[in-house]
């Protein structure tokens, strides 16, 4: 006897095509999946947890030392990790437009905390007056300050985007905001954020389009500047001195024992380092080994073929970027990608510049790694920011918005 199959009633195909409109918002609301987001977020998940792998390695006996405890400074970076990873992942899912509304008030609030650094609530370390400590917490807002910059010019260019090509108008209001912000952190010493801040600035000028030769003379300008900024301060002669002459073993104790001792544990480390934890640098020979100095330890430790593992990272994290700025159609996707990549890379290759002793010491941390609560939220910060405007911009995502909505 023949059999026939009843068709299935209309009502069962309609929650099947519910049900994929949904899962189209959640991929839309939550983060498309696209080869560039998929890159970006990877890439800079798997910096922050090698970051505290390596934090806890080079903190773990000078935190054992001033607390008995070879976790607590690890346990920090863990907790400022956390945050910094739910802040990416919330400005991720945020509406592109909204960080143009925020420019302006960011840029403020910026320049407002960095104000705060000289009065009362700042404090100095290493000779930089460049933290605020409230409630028992310190921020460093210089840190925060790159991120409303890489937004608030991105901002400027987007409005400006047809009037850019005269030498004024690209640099009005851009200049003078972004000197003055730049100013106040070198008010307080601390010359290499200053230097970072400044990369950052060019670098979103340069994406946004503005010719280069507007950019040759304010870079020049800055150079000179440079000279007596460098000369006023005895530290920053003696790191310049040591960098130009070169640190020998017998200038040991005459302002090279920081970059000798970096120097030391990265020739230690060999082709495949003296293994994790295994640093004899980090007890208490070397300063800063937990941060600025983080990629010595980084070399001695897990050797060449370590540190080839971090360079390459930056590498296609560089890559990640520059791939969202060339598929990018909107101004403000360009000009705050590109900004976040010469901060994040630059400031990469300026730190480990510095361990390999070819620039001068000027203690900036490397992004993701070194310890420190600031830089590290600021960072995973632009990064979230990144993603957002990436997932609005490719055209992938836009389809699947424009689908959802139907």
């Amino acid at each position: 006897m023949a059999t026939t199959t009843a068709p299935a009633p209309a009502a069962e195909a309609r929650p099947a095509g519910m049900g994929r409109r949904a899962l189209v918002r959640v991929r839309a609301v939550f983060g498309a999946p696209t080869l560039n987001a998929a890159l970006l977020s990877g890439t800079t998940l798997f910096l922050v947890a090698f970051g505290l792998i390596m934090v806890l390695s080079s903190s773990s006996v000078e935190s054992y030392v001033a607390g008995g405890s070879f976790f607590t400074d690890f346990a920090k970076q863990a907790a400022f990790a956390a945050v910094g990873v739910v802040l990416m992942l919330l400005a991720a899912r945020m509406p592109a437009t909204t960080w143009q509304r925020l420019a302006w008030l960011g840029i403020m609030l910026g320049i407002a905390l960095q104000v705060l650094v000289f009065t009362p609530l700042g404090f100095g370390a290493n000779g930089n007056r460049n933290w605020i400590g409230i409630g028992g917490f310190s921020l460093q807002p210089s840190e925060f300050v790159k991120v409303a910059l890489c937004v608030w010019l991105a901002m400027i260019m987007t409005r400006k985007q047809s009037r850019i090509h005269g030498f004024w108008q690209a640099w009005i209001p851009a200049g003078p905001v972004a000197g003055l912000s730049i100013g106040l952190v070198l008010l307080g010493s601390d010359l290499g954020t200053v230097v970072i801040m400044a990369l950052l600035s060019f670098g979103a000028l340069w994406f946004a389009g503005v010719k280069w030769w507007h950019l040759v003379l304010p870079a020049v300008g800055l150079g000179l500047l440079a000279v007596p900024v460098v000369l006023s301060s005895p530290s920053r002669v003696r790191r310049v001195t040591a960098f130009i002459q070169g640190c020998t073993d017998a200038d040991y104790y005459s302002g090279c024992w920081q970059q000798l001792h970096g120097t030391w544990a990265l020739s230690a480390g060999g082709l495949f380092g003296v293994g994790l934890g295994n640093s004899s640098a980090k007890w208490s020979w070397l300063p800063e080994a937990d941060n600025d100095y983080i990629f010595a330890i980084i070399g001695e430790e897990l050797g060449l073929l370590g540190a080839a593992v971090v360079l390459a990272l930056f590498a296609l994290l560089a890559w990640t970027m520059l791939r969202i700025v060339r598929h990018a159609s909107l101004q403000m996707t360009r000009v705050v990608t590109g900004a976040a990549m010469v901060w994040l890379v630059g400031q990469a290759i300026v730190n480990i510049g510095v361990v390999l002793g070819l620039l001068p010491v000027l203690g900036v941390p490397l992004p993701f790694i070194s310890s420190g609560g600031s830089q590290l939220i600021a960072a995973l910060l632009i990064v979230g920011i990144v993603l957002s405007l990436e997932r609005v911009d490719n055209p992938t995502v836009r389809g699947a918005l424009l689908e959802a909505r139907d």
